[in-house]
């Protein structure tokens, strides 16, 4: 018998290295323990504190990733835990604090819409892990879960904030869990902001600009955010029926001139 062919002398086997890389695994945790966070506080009424622990699992979020790409620290480890944490920081955490503020009023309904809209950003996610590869890195296909948690948690700040109660919170709250679960789903298209011009040359007003947005941050930041994260949100149905509509006045045009020769 050969030796290669013997059961006794086997090829050497590469193995993998084991161990995850600390720091952008370490911000993805932090991420997930804001989440948390943000779920426990919702459970015992805070959703002052609740709505903001969203705004910090979102930066530590935004960090997690950058800074495995700065690194070269990025393993599929990384990205499957980074997943997991988005789920429940931005689908979980909006959906339980949302339930826990006025949706439990509406029995069977209430934890419904809710389902939906974490059944939407495991979906969003799912879709998001499986295309990574296969889509234009400029936009987004969907309304990402990082941007519409901030949405709900501003919503359910400034509701508790300004003691807003009633039948109406309810269905502006169940419209808004409805609507954006429905955008992180569809094809609409986001641009993402992995290719701005951060290294290009700006006018001056544009650094005062920036000056004014932290001024504004600072005074009500609940406020700032909800309307930045919801412009974004509504900012895709726009520009997308923008688009259609160049191109059906482009087809309207090509037909027009044929029909003139």
């Amino acid at each position: 018998m050969h030796p290669e062919s013997s059961p006794e002398i086997e090829q050497p086997k590469y193995k993998p290295k084991r161990g995850i890389y600390l720091l952008p695994n370490l911000l993805t945790t932090a991420s997930l323990f804001s989440g948390f966070y943000s779920i426990v506080n919702g459970m015992q009424g805070h959703f002052h504190r609740a709505a903001l622990a969203i705004f910090v699992a979102m930066v530590f979020d935004a960090l997690d990733g950058r800074v495995a790409r700065l690194t070269h620290t990025q393993t599929a480890f990384g990205v499957e835990f980074d997943s997991l944490s988005d789920l429940v920081s931005f689908g979980l955490a909006p959906a339980l604090i949302s339930y826990s503020l006025c949706l439990h009023s509406l029995n069977n309904l209430g934890w419904l819409v809710s389902f939906l809209y974490v059944a939407a950003t495991a979906l969003r996610l799912a879709r998001f892990n499986t295309q990574v590869f296969q889509v234009d890195k400029r936009y987004f296909q969907g309304l990402p879960c990082t941007a519409a948690a901030p949405v709900i948690a501003g919503f359910v700040g400034l509701a508790k904030h300004y003691n807003w109660s009633g039948s109406i919170l309810e269905i502006l709250l169940s419209l808004l869990l409805v609507c954006l679960g429905v955008l992180m789903v569809s094809n609409i298209r986001y641009y993402s902001f992995k290719e701005s011009p951060f290294k290009e040359r700006v006018p001056f007003v544009a650094i005062i600009a920036v000056v004014l947005g932290f001024v504004a941050v600072a005074l009500a930041p609940l406020l700032v955010l909800f309307l930045v994260f919801f412009s974004f949100a509504v900012s895709g149905p726009i520009w997308t029926l923008k688009l259609l509509r160049e191109k059906r006045l482009q087809r309207r045009s090509v037909a027009n001139h044929k029909d003139a020769e």
